[in-house]
């Protein structure tokens, strides 16, 4: 199955991009300046990005709906957070951010054999939208629903 035909348009990797010598970001990787974070947004939020520690979930009942809460907020106002104090070792999450790199260095037509699609996402790919001459993000991912196990592709590429 070749994932990259169902898409709106031909998919370019990020990687690929920047490898052929590009001296100008091409027009469709950039955002209009209303989308773009602003030094302005940045001076007035001095929080920087919301850390969560998980050891509250351990405390008491009160700790614990503290913890939940913070997670929520930095939800809804950030969309994502750093977690701290979950209890992952050092090792384990350098042995899997070794594991991506290793994927990442492969040579393009290894890496597209993972190639996403518009029905799932999941997969390696540049783009996460379906709509056609939309604005993309400058980088390369792969995407992978993990939990719940419902939304999990059970595609093979």
């Amino acid at each position: 199955m070749d994932c990259l035909q169902n898409w709106p348009e031909p998919v370019v990797s990020v990687q690929s991009l920047a490898e052929s010598g590009l001296s100008v970001i091409p027009n469709r990787y950039i955002k209009p300046p209303s989308d773009r974070p602003s030094l302005q947004t940045s001076k007035n939020n001095q929080q920087g990005i919301p850390v969560i520690d998980l050891s509250g979930l351990m405390d008491d009942v009160a700790g614990c709906r503290a913890t939940i809460q913070a997670v929520s907020a930095a939800c809804r106002e950030w969309g994502f957070f750093q977690v701290v104090n979950h209890g992952v070792s050092v090792d384990l999450m350098e042995r899997v951010k070794e594991t991506w790199r290793t994927f990442f260095r492969q040579p393009m037509n290894v890496k597209q054999a993972y190639a996403n699609s518009p029905k799932t996402y999941e997969g390696y790919g540049s783009r996460l939208g379906v709509e056609k001459g939309a604005i993309l993000d400058w980088g390369d991912y792969y995407f992978l629903n993990l939990m719940p196990v419902s939304i999990r592709s059970h595609e093979r590429h």
